[in-house]
């Protein structure tokens, strides 16, 4: 499916994050809201943090693009080591708009998905 290469993410316009990151979602009790935390270690994003300021990350596929302002820098020993981005949804569309860009995503990068019991 040529779809799921479309599957990307982006801290900068137009600039792919190659970086795969360990992504963990949590949902309320009654599975409309929930989020999504993204952690990526020694993004490329962050080798170039001094040529632009990171406002936001951008989970584009082929059915749009789904954006999230909630992105930290997080620093070991005064270097930035890991960004890590939070998306939030309160509805369950939203919800299923975000599952479909992860399936897409996780195609595109050969990922498998693994439930906590």
């Amino acid at each position: 499916m040529a779809e799921n290469n479309l599957a990307k993410i982006q801290f900068y316009e137009g600039t792919d994050e190659p970086v795969v990151p360990e992504i963990r979602l949590t949902r309320g009790n009654d599975g409309t809201t929930g989020q999504a935390i993204f952690i990526f270690e020694k993004p490329q994003a962050l080798s170039s943090i001094a040529d632009g300021e990171i406002t936001g990350m951008r989970m584009i596929d082929a059915e749009g693009e789904i954006l999230t302002r909630e992105v930290k820098v997080k620093f070991v020993d005064g270097e930035p080591m890991f960004l890590e981005g939070t998306y939030i949804w309160k509805t369950k569309s939203d919800f299923d708009r975000f599952m479909r860009f992860a399936n897409s995503y996780a195609k595109s990068n050969g990922l498998g998905y693994s439930e906590k019991k």
